[in-house]
């Protein structure tokens, strides 16, 4: 008996430890495993995405930049497909091969990926015309299912930089999104698509749909108490003025550089140009866009990927002279009616060593006499004066003075536009000149880098900087931060207040008069009279940024009207030579095209000339001026 009770004993201990071993298991698989609980939950529902619109984009006068177009996706699910069905026909409207059905219909069922009672993508941006047809005879292929997402497209084929576009994401974004994006889902790659991809995308909706175990659908899961609709991205009028980008890219074609133009009383960017550029449709989604975008990717020469207004680094040339005066003004370095001799060299000690020539004109007697010749001597002894203000053996901490009164101008940093591929520029402190000159016994010393009074040497700027300080003098004294959305439509919220809040500058307001003086002497008889307008008041400076590399780079900058100024314009020419050659004239039609509307029929000579001047090809046209080449 006693055998018989352990042996019992012994079955039960047995049979319980493997009942508790199963259990273990099945909770594993059916409560601890998310993976099979989620490949059971989508066996018996289907959950149907619903792709919302995304926010179309408009320039400022309502003239449409970028809005929406169909393009179809086709999803199968395998169990449901008839292996008897005409795959001839089915291939033959669509326009694939039988071997890429085989391989987009056969997956790897073992991975959790894949299930055959779930859809799947079976093929990719099927365009309108192609789809309307397949849909006719769809009746024909049970088990193939179309979604429909939205790609975009553009009217116009200006301002591709500004716009930027859409790529499908990767895997790395989809697992960062947090379930904001799959597999096949298109996101902002560039320019605005990309800044603003949050406000653009909208929100998916989602249905839920029963099925069983053959995986036809048996109706709406909980009488669809679950399901929601798809909201549409945040639809945006741009601060751009279509006609003035296309003008602007007009006058930039055969060149390589670019145009900014801001309105200065709201910061809102008018134009901006990059040129060469690239037609935004020639790699719309709906296409093969590989070829097309490969030549553009590895153009070289003229790359035409790079936004040069916010990506591209240059010494500004003697435009930085205005802000040098007005730092120097500020800080007692130099009075506004100031004269400093010049003879057409500067020179740094009593032996009659020079840094650079000056080049002919009379001595300047102000500030203002001083910007309108671009006397180079006069800024070399300002920049100088300016770093030795705590004694000659102190440089640094007066260049530090000096940089951070150019960070209020917005030089140095991002400005923060709305394109997250902005460059910040550079301007180089003490730190930098430490480590540049660290093998000196006695350290470095402001001749050293007097070039920087010219706006020369590591000084870089991006031409939306450039235009931002001529805001800053046009405002004398304040700027809002350069944006490119003027306002949403379909939402009541403003833009985002960085682009609403006036940033001042540490200038007394009383000392701008002077520079602005010297801006409108320089257009009306200095070195900027290519543009000179009648009855538009320009004020501006040229600038001529030394290139060791070959022929110089031509800068301007500048606003108008003089008093309440409507636009701040900065150009920026490469290889064009000084700057009252190129882009002083494109400037000044710049300005005239946007406060006028037009161009008159005495200046279509300029016009012509600066459309049809090639600094790309071999075949370039000269441009001969009736000037010296002042600075």
């Amino acid at each position: 008996m006693k055998d018989l009770a352990e042996r019992r004993h012994l079955i039960i201990y047995f049979f319980s430890f493997w009942a508790i071993i199963l259990i273990v298991k099945i909770a594993q698989l059916q409560i601890f495993d998310s993976r099979y609980k989620e490949r059971a939950r989508r066996t018996t529902l289907s959950r149907n995405i619903l792709y919302p619109s995304r926010g179309v984009i408009f320039d400022r006068n309502m003239s449409l930049l970028v809005t929406n177009a169909p393009l179809y996706d086709l999803e199968v699910i395998y169990k449901k497909v008839d292996h008897q069905m005409d795959t001839t026909e089915f291939c033959r409207l669509l326009g694939i091969t039988k071997t890429q059905f085989i391989q987009n219909i056969n997956k790897d069922w073992s991975k959790p990926a894949f299930h055959k009672a779930v859809p799947f993508t079976f093929l990719s941006k099927i365009r309108p015309d192609k789809f309307a047809v397949f849909y006719e005879h769809l009746y024909k292929f049970p088990g193939f299912y179309p979604v429909l997402k939205n790609i975009r497209t553009y009217p116009h084929q200006n301002a591709a930089h500004i716009l930027g576009y859409l790529g499908e994401i990767d895997r790395e974004g989809i697992n960062i999104s947090q379930g904001v994006y799959t597999l096949g889902d298109y996101i902002g790659i560039t320019g605005i698509e990309r800044a603003l991809e949050p406000e653009l995308r909208g929100f998916k909706g989602v249905t839920y749909t029963m099925k069983d175990n053959l995986g036809r659908d048996v109706g709406p899961f909980d009488d669809g108490k679950l399901d929601s609709m798809a909201v549409s991205g945040i639809d945006m009028m741009s601060s751009i003025d279509l006609d003035l980008q296309k003008y602007g890219e007009l006058l930039m074609q055969h060149k390589r550089g670019s145009i900014v133009a801001i309105e200065p009383s709201t910061g809102e960017i008018l134009a901006m140009v990059s040129s060469p550029s690239y037609n935004p449709n020639s790699i719309a989604l709906d296409k093969d866009r590989s070829l097309a975008f490969d030549s553009l990717l590895y153009d070289k020469a003229n790359k035409p990927f790079l936004d040069r207004s916010i990506m591209a680094n240059y010494p500004p040339g003697s435009i930085f002279k205005t802000v040098l005066s007005l730092i120097s003004l500020q800080k007692g370095i130099t009075g506004p009616n100031r004269t400093i001799y010049c003879d057409g060299a500067y020179e740094l000690d009593s032996r009659g060593k020079s840094v650079q020539k000056c080049h002919s004109h009379p001595t300047a007697t102000s500030i203002a006499s001083a910007i309108q010749y671009s006397c180079n001597s006069y800024f070399y002894q300002l920049v100088r004066e300016f770093v030795n203000q705590y004694g000659v053996k102190s440089p640094g901490r007066g260049l530090d003075t000096l940089v951070s009164y150019l960070s209020d101008f917005g030089l140095g940093h991002r400005l923060g536009v709305e394109n997250l591929s902005e460059l910040p520029g550079f301007i180089p402190n003490s730190r930098f000149y430490d480590n540049l000159y660290k093998k000196e016994i006695n350290g470095w010393r402001a001749t050293y880098m007097l070039s920087l009074g010219i706006g020369q040497g590591e000084l870089q700027v991006t031409t939306l900087q450039m235009a931002n300080l001529a805001s800053v003098i046009a405002n004398r004294g304040y700027y809002f931060t350069p944006h490119l959305v003027k306002k949403y439509l379909n939402v009541d919220e403003p833009i985002n207040e960085i682009y609403r809040t006036k940033k001042r500058v540490r200038i007394d307001s009383k000392y701008f008069p002077y520079v602005v003086d010297g801006m409108s002497l320089a257009v009306v008889a200095g070195t900027a009279t290519a543009a000179n307008i009648p009855g538009l008041d320009v004020c501006g400076k040229t600038g001529t940024s030394e290139n060791p590399h070959g022929k110089d780079h031509s800068v301007f900058f500048g606003f108008a009207p003089k008093n309440n100024p409507k636009i701040a314009v900065a150009v920026f020419v490469e290889n064009a030579g000084w700057g009252g050659e190129v882009a002083t004239p494109i400037a000044g039609l710049m300005i005239e095209k946007y406060l006028n509307k037009s161009i008159p029929e005495y200046r279509k000579y300029l016009e012509d000339k600066m459309i049809n001047f090639d600094l790309i090809s071999e075949k370039g046209l000269p441009i001969t001026q009736n000037q010296s080449p002042l600075q």
